[in-house]
């Protein structure tokens, strides 16, 4: 029997800022579903994260700090690099759109669009917001300036450029939200961008002049104009996968159009480019559409967008180093809504710790090893996912992309246990009632199985801890010490 395929992408970060714990909370989200997939369920898995590297705002930076470009994105793209030890990241992709297969790739990409005339060259004036790498409407504007950069001046732009023409395929974009009701999670996304597609589109710019811009991937057949960044790194979702040269690999994780396999993870400020222009590309390049696109919110800090004259970023290696990366990745599952906005702030953090890994899951597990294995209990054969009825609802919220859901289900199976444990006062009943004391003890710990089963792909170093005492037969030290305050 044939393996099933998963195939999961991040977007790519720009390199002309270190990672937050914005793109964090994407990358960990991804690897959640991605894991789950491959260790849960057992199936094929190809994860791809990376870099975007071109574009003005890159190209502005590097001249900035004196740096030839490639130089600057070399330097920037390894901090990200950084993040798949940090963070416990499965991804087995890292793309960066300096790479010499994507640059082709992208070529390739733009020679199927202007074939099919999708592809004309006309003046283009617009205003233009540098931090987005997007035109913007006067009705997007708040005081003049963009609301997601309103350090940012918005730049006028009028020069001749290529355009794809985005407004032929309003119905065929229509048609796919209409026959795949899941396409865009959550539903209010998808009534979001059915919205947007339905009141009309416009053709959009996707070069730029060289002589103004000279940093990006070269235009096919005029070497006087270069991409536009937003054309250039959305084609690597299908650069990843070796597109257009290895046919197998790409039919196999990207899938059919009868049977598409793509699930792309963005954040909010990305519905357009994923959900709309991505897909109408892909249409114009004779491609199967995503699968479907997962869309997640901001996070703020004390309810304030994060920033740096603020000084309230929040850097996630430093949360790492000060209380270790499975603290981390269960704060962004559980403590940040899967689909809406969250807020950080470090007491909200500590306090969450404390009570619900330190007091919660690492509680649970020392005193029901020290008594199990005290009492003589045996240790639990493996978790059988196919052949385990709790697990069905924990399956369910993943395979809805219900993160938290899902997070919600193991804490309360813990709260559960816990709660058995002080009904029952195994401790004391072993005095009274050995036999008795000895099967609630095996059926907790058996519950403890199951708990660390369903923790791989949240928590998968402490999923492993567990795992690891119940193989020895002994405990060890403190799952998570409690942060003093």
């Amino acid at each position: 029997m044939n393996k099933r395929h998963f195939y999961i992408t991040t977007t790519l970060p720009y390199v002309n800022a270190a990672p937050h714990i914005g793109f964090a909370l994407e990358i960990v989200q991804a690897d959640v579903l991605a894991r789950y997939h491959k260790e849960l369920l057992g199936e094929e898995l190809f994860f791809s994260t990376g870099t975007d590297e071109h574009g003005l705002k890159i190209y502005e930076k590097a001249l900035e700090e004196k740096k030839d470009p490639q130089i600057y994105a070399d330097e920037n793209a390894a901090k990200f690099g950084i993040l798949k030890d940090a963070l416990h990241l499965s991804y087995n992709n890292f793309i960066r759109t300096t790479d010499p297969h994507h640059i082709a790739a992208a070529q390739e990409f733009w020679k199927r669009c202007a074939d099919r005339g999708d592809i004309e060259k006309k003046l283009y004036r617009t205003k233009y917001c540098v931090g987005c790498e997007l035109e913007k409407t006067d009705s997007e504007l708040e005081n003049g300036r963009c609301p997601i950069h309103p350090n940012l001046e918005i730049q006028f732009i009028e020069e001749e450029n290529y355009f794809f023409r985005f407004s032929r395929y309003q119905k065929q974009l229509l048609d796919l939200y209409e026959k795949n009701p899941e396409f865009v999670i959550p539903a209010s996304r998808l009534g979001e961008i059915r919205k947007f597609v339905g009141a009309g589109l416009q053709d959009f710019s996707i070069s730029r002049l060289k002589e103004k811009m000279p940093w990006g991937v070269p235009v096919p057949g005029n070497p006087d104009h270069v991409m536009y960044v937003w054309f250039d790194a959305l084609v690597n979702y299908v650069s990843a996968l070796g597109w257009p040269h290895d046919e197998k690999k790409f039919e196999q994780f990207w899938g059919a159009k009868e049977h598409p396999n793509a699930i792309q993870i963005a954040g909010k400020d990305n519905l357009r480019q994923q959900s709309a222009m991505w897909q109408a590309m892909l249409l114009s390049a004779g491609l199967p559409s995503s699968k479907g696109i997962v869309i997640h919110g901001f996070i703020t800090s004390g309810g304030q967008k994060m920033s740096k004259s603020l000084g309230n970023v929040v850097d996630p290696l430093e949360i790492i180093r000060e209380h270790g990366t499975d603290a981390l990745r269960y704060w962004l599952i559980r403590e940040v809504p899967t689909f809406e906005d969250g807020d950080f702030t470090l007491e909200k953090f500590k306090e969450s710790y404390n009570a619900n890994l330190a007091n919660g899951l690492g509680n649970l597990v020392s005193r029901v090893v020290k008594m199990a294995f005290a009492s003589g209990v045996e240790t639990p054969k493996e978790v059988d996912i196919e052949n385990e009825p709790a697990l069905e609802p924990f399956k369910k919220h993943l395979d809805t992309f219900e993160m938290k859901k899902a997070a919600d289900y193991i804490w309360q199976r813990i709260a559960d246990a816990d709660k058995r444990i002080d009904e029952t006062k195994p401790f004391k009943l072993i005095k009274e009632n050995p036999e008795e004391a000895k099967k609630i003890l095996g059926e907790l710990l058996e519950e403890v199985q199951r708990i660390a089963f369903m923790l791989k792909p949240f928590l998968p170093e402490t999923s492993e801890k567990i795992e690891i005492i119940l193989r020895n037969r002994e405990a060890v030290a403190p799952l998570f010490p409690r942060i003093e305050k």
